[in-house]
């Protein structure tokens, strides 16, 4: 008696783990392709053409994104759009486009700066993936 006690006991557990909703957490597998600016100098009052692909290579949705300028030696940061990262792409893939004039009024100056593309899931940091092309200015 104790053994069929023992066995039934087994059955309905195995049958309550497999009965259990599974939680699914997608898989983005992000990646971000800096396609302008590249790394060669640029100048001062140059326009630098910006051309920012998101993808998830899974089909999920592209959800949030970033791109930014900030110069490598000092962290100041001239440029962080868009001004609402969410962008809740359903097609899998975003592209991010724009043109910033190089120039003192936008506090940028001689030296070497990045220009960083940022792409993550639904949640902050999730699927976090980024992407860095570094550039010189010169005068």
């Amino acid at each position: 008696m104790k053994f069929i006690f023992i066995f039934i006991s087994a059955i309905l557990a195995l049958l309550y783990v497999s009965c259990k909703d599974e939680i699914s957490v997608p898989i983005y597998n992000y990646t971000v392709s800096i396609l302008q600016p590249d790394s060669l100098p640029k100048h001062l009052g140059d326009t630098l053409d910006i051309n920012v692909e998101f993808v998830s290579h899974t089909g999920e949705a592209v959800h949030h994104i970033n791109v930014r300028i900030f110069n490598k030696a000092t962290n100041a940061e001239v440029y962080n759009l868009p001004v609402e990262p969410h962008v809740h792409d359903v097609t899998g893939s975003h592209t991010y486009s724009d043109q910033f004039v190089l120039s003192a009024a936008h506090g940028l100056s001689e030296g070497d700066w990045v220009l960083e593309g940022k792409v993550w899931g639904h949640e902050d940091s999730i699927e976090e993936t980024t992407s860095r092309v570094e550039f010189h200015i010169n005068p």
